[in-house]
């Protein structure tokens, strides 16, 4: 009892306490051998005065005045020992005891206490898995408080301008009793400690949503029954992401294509050497009028930008289009003019790669698996950023291939040798981090996917009730109401100039309309669908105040909260 308020003190004060309290036992003890040795060997008492004034004078490496000569050999070598104390004592003082403190005193302290969590989303640790959430809570300003165990890491958070506290619920237990009145609990730690996180949130009265992302998912029961409402495998997720862009059997018209409202369809096309779209601008292809599919968006050297109408089509563009299914189809034929026939081949045979070809072996693809480690399920072994190993695998014959390798470097590099052997094929790529996904793309690959914009984006549906699809963290897609605009003439053309929204359809009942000529007009049950970065999309809505978002058309899994 008596030494707890010594222990709740930071660690570079405990240390600096004991600095001071040792060093005059040091010195006296020092001194006092000191004073025996010139007694006894020397035969030249001394009295305890000059014997501690001869130890601080050597430990502290200052100097010995008139007292620096001795004849016996134990008296010279316990001198000798005392110098060299004194020097290790001199080098250590400073690293060890002082600098920490300074730094600790100067240093903007951690917080270890949760503040008042109304309105705000807690995050259990920080990692890739929940950038993009992050991100995208920044961005509809819902507050975000993150209670991380690392200490380096809640550092650094600290200096990025996060809001953070530092604690550790194996050591202590926090008071989730503010998180009452939250906005929702993402826990993003190890499985065991989501679900002591959950048990304690709903034990001091939680009720809000709890998002839990494990990695195993025998474990997504018993996080249910901790507390979760939402239990997220985050691999298993951009597994799934992976394989529907890799295969035609999984995502049937196109790579990509998500459901979107009850006629139209989202879809990404790739650009090939082939294609008679290739160096030819959006405008002189007329592709709305050939197809009936709207180009909303490109990807350009890893960056998804806006249509521009005027810019040329290059080779390995890949093409954002939305349309009927009709439509997707003929752009598709269009864009990927090479037959989507073949093997595909999964390199990197870890968590991620496991489940990838599952999936596709489950869609009835023709799987080979390649991996530097021979095992069960793998296929080919050796080096999968070797050219003669991916040859050997059959690569120049693979309709596509999906990289899940280590890291984010070996995906980059990967990409560019499969790209430089087999400029056609369809190349789809795991990361880690979700910054590294643009680099990825401009190494050649025609799809990148991390695991924070997959779980992000299920995560963000959960908290936020979002009433959009995200096609990237710049484009979306939404569907409004006619508005106060039915009964006039649509300015379709003037809209894009003015906003920078491109309107891609109007849904009227079972009509699904993609051609505007100026006499068009919207009638009062209408959905329009829009396409625009987040600045159009806001100009949008503030020269059509009146005009209400609606809902884009979901369709959850079969049981929404285990995934």
């Amino acid at each position: 009892m008596v030494f707890r308020p010594f222990r709740s003190l930071p660690r570079s004060f405990r240390r600096l306490a004991f600095l001071f309290l040792s060093l005059p036992v040091i010195l006296l003890a020092v001194a006092l051998l000191y004073r025996v040795g010139m007694l006894w060997l020397e035969d030249q008492p001394r009295t305890l005065g000059r014997s501690i004034q001869w130890a601080a004078e050597t430990l502290t490496t200052t100097g010995y005045g008139g007292d620096s000569s001795w004849s016996h050999p134990l008296m010279q070598a316990y001198v000798v020992v005392v110098q060299f104390a004194g020097l290790f004592l001199a080098l250590l003082v400073f690293p060890v005891f002082v600098i920490p403190f300074f730094e600790e005193r100067f240093e903007g302290r951690l917080p270890n206490r949760l503040p008042d969590l109304k309105s705000h989303v807690l995050v259990y640790r920080y990692g890739p898995e929940v950038t993009s959430l992050l991100e995208e809570l920044d961005r509809v300003k819902v507050p975000v408080v993150i209670f991380e165990e690392q200490h380096d890491t809640a550092r650094w958070l600290l200096e990025h301008g996060r809001r953070v506290v530092l604690g550790n619920i194996e050591q202590e237990d926090p008071d989730l009793s503010r998180l009452r009145g939250a906005r929702g609990l993402v826990l993003n730690g190890p499985d065991e400690s989501d679900a002591v996180m959950a048990l304690s949130a709903r034990f001091h009265g939680y009720q809000g949503p709890v998002i839990a992302l494990v990695q195993d998912p025998a474990h997504r029961a018993p996080m249910l029954r901790a507390g979760a409402t939402t239990v997220v495998t985050p691999d298993h997720v951009l597994a799934a992401a992976l394989a529907s862009r890799a295969s035609i059997r999984i995502s049937p018209r196109v790579s990509g294509v998500l459901q979107l409202g009850t006629h139209l369809e989202v879809a990404e096309l790739r650009v090939h050497g082939g294609s008679p779209l290739a160096g030819k601008s959006i405008a002189e292809s007329a592709v709305r009028s050939s197809t009936g599919a709207t180009i909303v968006a490109l990807w350009i050297g890893g960056e998804l930008i806006e249509v521009d109408l005027a810019r040329p089509l290059q080779v390995g563009t890949i093409l954002v289009a939305v349309g009927t299914e009709e439509g997707v189809r003929r752009l598709g034929a269009l864009a990927t003019p090479v037959p989507r026939t073949g093997r595909i081949i999964v390199a990197g045979y870890g968590t991620v790669g496991q489940k990838v070809a599952e999936l596709l072996r489950e869609a009835g693809e023709d799987v080979q698996v390649l991996d530097q480690q021979a095992a069960a399920g793998v296929d080919t072994v050796g080096d999968p950023l070797t050219p003669d190993v991916l040859v050997r695998a059959g690569v120049r014959k693979a309709q596509a291939i999906v990289l899940t390798l280590a890291t984010d470097a070996a995906a980059l590099f990967g990409t560019t040798v499969v790209r430089s052997l087999v400029p056609e094929i369809l190349i789809v790529a795991a990361a880690r981090r979700a910054e590294n996904v643009s680099r990825i793309h401009r190494a050649g690959a025609d799809f990148a996917l991390s695991v924070g914009q997959v779980a992000g984006q299920l995560m963000a549906f959960h908290l936020l009730r979002q009433e959009w699809v995200s096609l990237e963290a710049g484009i979306k897609l939404i569907s409004t109401s006619a508005g106060h605009l039915a009964g006039r003439p649509f300015p379709t053309k003037w809209i894009r100039e003015q906003t920078g929204c491109v309107v891609v359809a109007v849904e009227r009942g079972a009509q699904v309309i993609m051609e505007f000529d100026r006499h068009f007009q919207l009638e009062g049950d209408d959905v329009v669908y829009l396409s625009g970065s987040l600045e159009s999309i806001g100009a949008y809505f503030i020269q059509f105040p009146e005009t209400r978002e609606l809902p884009v058309f979901y369709r959850p899994a079969p049981q929404e909260h285990v995934m």
